[in-house]
Order: C-alpha cells, then structure tokens, then sequence
C-alpha cells in the first residue's frame, strides 16, 4: 500500500559523493510540490484517493473541465493531474501542498516513468535475437526466421517480431534515495529511472524492502 507519494521531473544523471568518499551514479529530479486539488472518499466516490496537480501553467492552456476544477477552490492551474491511492488521506485538505521532504535520505522508492521511444526497431535490437552467419553464402543475417507454424496459415498472439521499441510504462524498483533537499524540490536518487530528460515521474515508498 502507498503510503507517500509525489510527481516529479528527471533532470539528469550525475556523479554525486557519499560521506566516505564513495562515487555514486544519481538520478535528479525535480520533485514537488504537488497541490491537492480534490479528495475522492468511499461514500461519494467508491474508493478513497487524492487528486493532485502538478507543474504551473497558464489558464488558457487547459481545458474548460478542469479550469472549473481549480477556479471552483481557487487554486493555482496545474499542468499535470493524477491520482495518488495513499493509505491516509485524512491527513490532507485541499490547497495542501505535498513536498518532497516526505522523503528521507537512506530511504527506498519505486519510480515509474515513460521509457525512451526508439522507433521501428528489428528483432535483434528489440528481443536480442541471435543473427544469421554473415558470409556472403548464407543469405539470412538480421531477418525474423520463421513466422510459426505452416500448417496453421496465420502467425499466433504472442510471437516476438520486428515493431515499435520502447515508449511504454516502466517501473524500476527499490531505488535508494541519496539525498534530499527541500530548499530546491530535488531529489537524487542512486541509479538510473526510465525516460528522457525532463520527463514526469512518479515516485513512491517501495512495494519491496529488497536484501
């Protein structure tokens, strides 16, 4: 169960020194703060969730629906909204806002993000199939092999093929988080997290307390 849970950017990676001197590789990211702009409970709504937005933007960028979402609490516009399922939502009213110093260094997370789109990719590259003999004689190098069976005259769900690589929702788990620093909404995390540069974020307490 979430527990706590925030929005952010990637910025990058870089190299960031621990205490004793040990390089690690980091994620930064910009995260928070993210603005409670509605609370779903069981009674209205059938299950309890926080609805939150995140990242300014101007009014006549959204549409009508969730202008009147803001302007309804007078609240700031936000690019993004999501829902965050935490246990405790009582804690939160709207117009809170939700800052990364939920966060504590040495902690465990869980971040979940849009992976890189790479395009039309071939079998090898998508799911590392082994080639062909590359001499002139055996006429096959990269191609699929076969499609299946002959006698069935289609090609069964499931069969791996050349097509569309990456851009799919990616969540890498237990990642430590390094450092925290509330005065600039950052949050370095150690190892890599999925998606380009500047690409959303949604960080949460680890689901596994990994050994």
């Amino acid at each position: 169960m979430i527990s706590k849970a925030i929005l952010g950017r990637k910025l990058g990676m870089v190299q960031f020194f621990s205490d004793i001197g040990e390089a690690l590789p980091v994620t930064v990211v910009e995260a928070g703060p993210c603005l409670v702009v509605q609370k779903k409970t069981v009674d209205n709504d059938g299950y309890s969730a926080l609805k939150v937005g995140y990242e300014d933007i101007k009014e006549r960028r959204l549409n009508q629906p969730d202008q009147g979402e803001f302007k309804k609490n007078q609240l700031k516009f936000k690019r993004y909204l999501r829902e965050f399922k935490l246990q405790d939502i009582d804690k939160y009213n709207i117009g809170d806002e939700i800052k990364v110093d939920i966060f504590q260094q040495g902690e465990k997370v869980d971040v979940i993000g849009i992976s890189k789109g790479k395009g039309f990719a071939g079998g090898i590259k998508r799911w590392n199939f082994k080639r062909g003999p590359m001499a002139h004689g055996s006429k096959y190098h990269r191609g699929s092999g076969s499609g299946g069976a002959a006698g069935q005259s289609k090609v069964f769900k499931g069969r791996k093929s050349p097509g569309h690589l990456g851009a799919e929702k990616v969540t890498v788990q237990n990642l430590e988080v390094v450092k925290v620093d509330p005065d600039r909404n950052l949050l370095l995390i150690k190892g890599s997290v999925p998606g380009p540069k500047k690409s959303l974020l949604f960080i949460k307490n680890t689901v596994k307390s990994g050994k």
